[in-house]
């Protein structure tokens, strides 16, 4: 599945022209990996990697979705590995 409609019918992001902009302007890492381009593909176990609100937020993978769905179903194909308010470099010193 492409990343910007992952991210979109996961509801990380508000429209699918939001998340092509966060891919194509290299913020995006998959697996560690920079992204440059809306249509690399992401698999279930990729972690994402991406600048949300002034924070990064960092989630895996866990299903992909068949259709963008209500909130409620959308927030079981990720599972966030940062908790709210935490940021990376807290974690690395955490770890």
């Amino acid at each position: 599945m492409r990343i910007d409609r992952f991210l979109w019918w996961a509801r990380l992001t508000k429209t699918r022209s939001a998340a092509q902009a966060i891919a194509e302007a290299g913020r995006l890492r998959i697996d560690g990996r920079v992204i440059e381009r809306a249509h690399c593909p992401v698999r279930i176990g990729n972690v994402l990697t991406y600048p949300a609100h002034g924070e990064v937020r960092v989630v895996r993978v866990e299903a992909l979705p068949a259709r963008r769905g209500p909130a409620p179903e959308a927030q079981g194909y990720y599972r966030d590995l940062l908790a709210p308010g935490e940021n990376v470099s807290q974690r690395n010193r955490n770890d």
